[in-house]
């Protein structure tokens, strides 16, 4: 489905808007499965930012369990229903662990992420004595380290199999806690494009490193004690990463919309599936419109890549004096003499959920006619809508 499409579709919707192809995303939910050979698929929640998206991946072949970002988060979505959350951070929350521990259900559905005996220390001081044990994760850095340099995102301290294994004693030396799982997230594989032959001789040392690693980890920790999962992966490093041995499943979320990060991945490309819309509300000058708000940049390193993309009409820029601003962004090109007062602009943005932080409500587009006019539009909350910021 083309993004003019999704806006015949929701013509008469008020902008500032964001909306979700949902057969779009679907071919890319298929897309991911296709990719992860046979292992289960752990959705990212930050990557998605609504839970209703969340239920309908769920209820997809090949997709099993929710990657959270925030403990609370975890224990708001299985009070909702949700079961098999794994928090890919750590957390200093002691409200939370504390409700957690005496939570029946959720200290059964929910692990959560450690790698320091610091962690340790700050779960058994909330959770207090006699609390059923907490399960959690072991991190393990899966990072490439060249000469010194380190390449990768800066995660768990424990790279090697000797800290494997030590950090691995000390939380089964732990009674807070109950040793469950290990985590590998391959960030210099999965969140890197592929931009230059530099970059990709670097993926391929890295991945080949990596698979020999946690090869090596997995089997010493496993003769030290049974574990559930061994997660690892993300969007952009499914296929490199899904034969490894080791690995029982997999984590992915951004594919599932297709942001402009995967633009520039070689492997594979998955359809645009979420675009948000603004208005035009002035007309500085011929050549120049400036539209209500659009200031949503991505995390990340500052620069180019993280400004989100104008893509509906085609031709049109930022202004390089102002960029995408709080309140309004002026956009110039040879189809901005076109737009009217009360005119929309179609925008994708760099990274996935990120952007729903912006947005109360994401409008599903569904069962489009070739011409926009048989949609069915499901408005649906973020967690934003849900009154729902973790972080």
């Amino acid at each position: 489905m083309s993004i003019e499409r999704i806006d015949a579709a929701t013509r008469d919707l008020p902008a500032p808007l964001a909306a979700v192809d949902m057969a779009d995303l679907m071919t890319n939910a298929d897309d991911l499965v296709r990719r992860a050979d046979g292992l289960p698929i752990r959705i990212a929640t930050k990557s998605v930012r609504c839970r209703e998206v969340l239920r309908r991946t769920l209820a997809l072949p090949g997709f099993g369990g929710l990657m959270a970002y925030s403990l609370s988060e975890a224990l708001w979505l299985v009070r909702g229903g949700f079961t098999d959350v794994l928090v890919a951070y750590p957390s200093v929350d002691a409200v939370a662990f504390h409700d957690l521990a005496h939570d029946e259900v959720a200290a059964r559905e929910i692990t959560i992420v450690v790698d320091d005996p610091q962690h340790l220390k700050v779960i058994a001081r909330a959770v207090g004595e006699d609390a059923r044990p907490i399960r959690v994760c072991l991190d393990i850095d899966s990072s490439l380290r060249v000469a010194g340099v380190h390449l990768g995102v800066r995660r768990s301290p424990v790279h090697t199999l000797e800290n494997a294994v030590n950090a691995a004693r000390g939380i089964l030396a732990e009674p807070s806690v109950h040793l469950v799982g290990l985590m590998f997230y391959d960030a210099q594989l999965a969140g890197i494009q592929d931009s230059s032959p530099a970059v990709r001789a670097m993926k391929r040392r890295s991945a080949n490193e990596l698979r020999e690693r946690r090869a090596r980890i997995v089997r010493a920790v496993r003769d030290l004690t049974d574990l559930e999962f061994v997660n690892g992966g993300g969007t952009g490093s499914l296929t490199m990463v899904s034969g490894d041995e080791g690995l029982t499943e997999l984590a992915a979320g951004s594919g599932l919309y297709g942001p402009t990060l995967f633009d520039g991945y070689r492997d594979f490309r998955p359809e645009p599936a979420f675009a948000y819309a603004l208005p035009v509300t002035r007309r500085p000058s011929a050549r120049v419109r400036t539209l209500f708000g659009g200031g949503y940049v991505a995390s990340g390193p500052a620069g180019k890549s993280r400004v989100p993309t104008a893509v509906l009409p085609a031709g049109l820029s930022e202004l390089g004096a102002e960029g995408v601003g709080e309140v309004q962004t002026p956009v110039s090109g040879d189809a901005a003499g076109d737009l009217n007062v009360g005119d929309r602009v179609w925008w994708r943005h760099p990274k996935a959920g990120e952007v729903c932080e912006r947005f109360a409500t994401l409008h599903l587009v569904e069962d489009v006619g070739s011409d926009g006019t048989q949609a069915v539009v499901t408005s649906v909350p973020t967690y934003r809508g849900e009154g729902k910021c973790f972080g």
